[in-house]
């Protein structure tokens, strides 16, 4: 059976598939992200936005309720304390749409798996010394 989802090429085409409210926080949440991790390319991967810098620091992506946030397991344990009051599972946080996105959230995160992979890129040189 063949997938009728779009395949998006690029992180402007996705958002562009969505009405204009979910358009705005969707550009805010990719404004945040590139913020805060000002050397990360933008790719799609699974099908969604995502930022990588050797490896993908974080995925998001849009959903009929909420925005789904993607940054690994580690996170969503450091922030616990912060995350409460959201849907999260071993690797995704859930935003609902009808609530403000805590796009300082997001950044915090973000930095955090960041300077998560720029640690574990020192430890690899140190190593190889």
């Amino acid at each position: 059976m063949k997938s009728t989802q779009k395949k998006y090429k690029n992180i402007d085409e996705y958002i562009s598939g969505f009405p204009k409210d979910i358009q705005l926080i969707l550009q805010k949440i990719r404004e945040t992200i590139n913020k805060a991790a000002p050397k990360a390319e933008e790719v799609i991967g699974y099908n969604m936005p995502a930022f990588k810098q050797n490896n993908v620091l974080v995925y998001f992506a849009a959903f009929k309720k909420h925005i789904g946030f993607f940054p690994t397991t580690k996170p969503i344990l450091v922030f616990k304390n912060e995350l409460t009051g959201y849907n999260t599972s071993k690797g995704t946080i859930q935003f609902p749409l009808d609530k403000k996105i805590p796009l300082r959230l997001i950044s915090k995160i973000t930095k955090f798996r960041e300077k998560e992979y720029s640690d574990k890129s020192k430890m690899k040189i140190k190593s190889k010394r």
